[in-house]
């Protein structure tokens, strides 16, 4: 399903493949033999996305491109079943396994692998060929790798890397009220879409 919003509209070449129940929605611009899988969601809230060519974003995944973090995939890239990829710079040749998670500001290297349900924070890069393991947490400019038994140390980086300004524009502290008071307004922009014809 292809939907206009904020005045924007996909561009699908017609050499890329959209499956009947996948969304792409706003400023997505597929490359040259993209395929974009069931139920995958390509939202661009205000910001781009775009992907290089022969890009596959399988079933159920998400990616979001956002006003100062764009999501940006290079060539021949493979984002995975039920990933995340939310304001995020993926390099070519990446391959984003199951359930991955990368943060807006993050970037991972030409030829990394994010393995199963591993995730890239926010403003974090990924050395080019970098392997993060299933399950590990790659925090930093340039990123240091984390078991998941090793919260007490990610939380040290991951203090510094400002999660909550990067993605919701408040300093650490600012209440959840506060929080999704903005975000249900700046989502509301969804209410004036407009589901394109084929």
């Amino acid at each position: 399903m292809l939907i206009e919003h904020r005045g924007r509209r996909p561009v699908v070449p017609d050499s890329a493949y959209v499956a009947p129940s996948a969304v792409l929605c706003g400023a997505v611009v597929l490359g040259e033999r993209a395929r974009v899988l069931h139920g995958a969601v390509l939202t661009a809230e205000d910001g781009e996305i775009r992907t290089g060519a022969d890009v596959v974003i399988m079933e159920h995944a998400l990616v979001r491109g956002r006003d100062r973090h764009p999501a940006i995939l290079g060539d021949a890239i493979l984002i995975g079943p039920h990933s995340h990829v939310n304001g995020a710079t993926i390099e070519d040749e990446v391959f984003v396994a199951t359930g991955a998670s990368l943060f807006p500001g993050s970037v991972a290297g030409a030829g990394a692998e994010l393995r199963i349900n591993s995730v890239l924070h926010v403003n974090s890069r990924l050395a080019p060929g970098a392997v993060l393991p299933i399950g590990w947490i790659a925090a930093g400019d340039p990123a240091t790798l984390f078991s998941p038994d090793r919260h007490d140390e990610l939380w040290e980086l991951q203090r510094s890397l400002d999660f909550p300004g990067t993605v919701y524009g408040v300093p650490r502290g600012t209440t959840m009220r506060e929080i999704m008071s903005r975000q249900t307004g700046f989502y509301g922009a969804h209410k004036d879409d407009r589901t394109l014809e084929d």
